[in-house]
């Protein structure tokens, strides 16, 4: 049985377009790319929770949450490090399903900042990269959400119009 879990994420562009994602390793899912963010801390709105997982896994301070992007649910189990390293959420190892708010924000091209390799290591993030809209729309790695590259493609900057938010329904992990 999986323990409903709520969480937020942050699709961060910068001026090309291009999207900064994290190369994760999820002992369910396996390994994949996804936009920084997590879990809610009890009482905390998705908007302020992808504030707070940005600025905890890249060190950036400056960028703020956007338009709602999209929802989507999907299945994964809580990384063992991860439940180590944090009280009062859901506990390691336990299969959850969670529905998750993308917000959509726009920045610089930039690395993380020093200080964030212990948030890092708890979250089970192997590497970081920005991927071109090119880059995105031709990977044969798997993307979390796996409509990732449709949902951004339309995209015009910062001016252009804000994007209606999408909603998934629930993504079904693809079978190796």
């Amino acid at each position: 049985m999986r323990i409903p879990r709520q969480a937020a994420r942050i699709a961060v562009l910068d001026s090309d377009g291009a999207v900064f994602l994290f190369r994760y390793d999820n002992e369910e899912v396996g390994v994949h790319w996804a936009m920084p963010g997590g879990g809610l801390e009890p009482g905390e709105t998705p908007r302020a929770g992808a504030r707070r997982e940005l600025r905890e896994e890249t060190g950036w301070t400056d960028l703020e949450p956007g338009p709602l992007l999209c929802t989507w649910e999907h299945d994964f189990t809580i990384p063992q490090a991860l439940g180590s390293a944090r009280t009062g959420g859901t506990p390691i190892g336990v299969p959850v399903r969670q529905h998750e708010h993308i917000y959509l924000t726009y920045g610089p091209r930039r690395e993380p900042t020093d200080g964030v390799a212990a948030a890092h290591a708890d979250d089970k993030i192997l590497h970081w990269r920005w991927w071109s809209p090119a880059e995105l729309a031709d990977s044969a790695d798997p993307l979390w959400p796996p409509q990732l590259p449709a949902l951004l493609a339309p995209l015009h900057g910062p001016t252009g119009p804000a994007p209606a938010p999408v909603d998934l329904g629930h993504v079904p992990n693809r079978v190796p």
